[in-house]
């Protein structure tokens, strides 16, 4: 017969827990391979085809450990997410050496997914930018004879050319455009800043009809004005948008572990309520979180604040039922 010791508790059990409030890591339980969930997250651990170094192959952990941080209820948005069925599906997991390998492997297990899972919203945290290249080919996919729209917040506009490097974190929407799976003219991309891309790239992206809001037209404009644009724009003819969002998207003051910082980047209450809009609209059906490196973060911040953006979709969600 065992003894009881006093006060001595399980790891579990050890930490303070409050019963009147309901922490993230708590709601979102791991999924049991039976659920029909409204939302999944999914973990792509990888940054070998990283230009620049980079440690995103950490996101996907880094951002779960965040999830003790948040509670689900926002007096904000006058929302509690508990009752939500979102699930953490796990990673996909990658190769060691081979890049190819990599992206066929997200490809092919987030079609399977979608064949299980028809209705889920996956809202996918990698790992670098060159994981949205084969996540869109397999979220197109997943509506036979319809369009796609993408609704991409970035600094740059990850169109470099395949011949200086391969398939790297700065080509996914070159690889987008190239294959054809969306049209130009239904990609909008918000936040692309000055002195971070080159003139080439840029006139690429005007000749394939892509539509482009620089960070300044965010802040002249402001953020509501230019998701009006952007959803017309985007939405026009198809029948589902994604939303790709590359954190290094914001000011390195707020998200200063991302491997490409830089000045004059969107401030967060813009993208958490730009986010809660998009998550609102039945028509967007899919979104990721790129490029953040959390071996160079200060704090875990800029995994956080991911969390908080994911959390503000989910809130726009959550009105989709009301």
């Amino acid at each position: 017969m065992s003894h009881e010791i006093p006060f001595l508790k399980s790891p579990d059990q050890a930490a303070f827990r409050d019963h009147m409030e309901t922490k993230v890591a708590h709601w979102i339980r791991q999924w049991d391979g039976q659920e029909q969930l409204l939302a999944g997250i999914i973990g792509i651990p990888l940054s070998k085809p990283s230009i620049s170094h980079s440690g995103a192959s950490t996101t996907p952990a880094s951002v779960r450990a965040a999830f003790k941080s948040f509670t689900t209820y926002s007096m904000e948005y006058g929302v509690d997410l508990q009752d939500l069925a979102v699930r953490d599906l796990g990673d996909v997991q990658m190769h060691v050496t081979d890049i190819a390998e990599c992206h066929r492997r997200i490809e092919e297990s987030l079609r399977a997914l979608y064949k299980t899972q028809p209705n889920l919203i996956p809202i996918i945290f990698g790992g670098d930018h060159s994981t949205s290249c084969p996540s869109l080919k397999a979220f197109v996919d997943r509506h036979p004879g319809k369009k796609a729209g993408i609704i991409h917040f970035d600094a740059h506009h990850d169109v470099r050319n395949f011949e200086d490097g391969g398939v790297t974190n700065g080509t996914p929407f070159r690889g987008i455009l190239e294959s054809g799976v969306v049209q130009g003219h239904n990609i909008v991309q918000i936040g692309i800043r000055g002195f971070m891309n080159s003139k080439p790239y840029h006139d690429y992206v005007k000749s394939k009809g892509v539509n482009v809001f620089s960070s300044r037209d965010v802040r002249r404009m402001g953020i509501n004005a230019v998701l009006d644009q952007a959803l017309q724009l985007a939405g026009n003819g198809t029948d589902a948008l994604y939303v790709s969002f590359d954190v290094d998207v914001i000011d390195q003051a707020y998200a200063p572990g991302c491997p490409a910082i830089g000045t004059g980047g969107m401030n967060p209450w813009d993208a958490l309520d730009a986010l809660y809009r998009l998550g609102s609209l039945p028509q967007v059906q899919g979104l990721d979180f790129v490029c953040i490196d959390p071996t160079v973060d200060v704090r875990n911040v800029t995994s956080r604040l991911a969390v908080q953006f994911m959390l503000s979709f989910l809130a726009g969600l959550a009105l989709r039922s009301v």
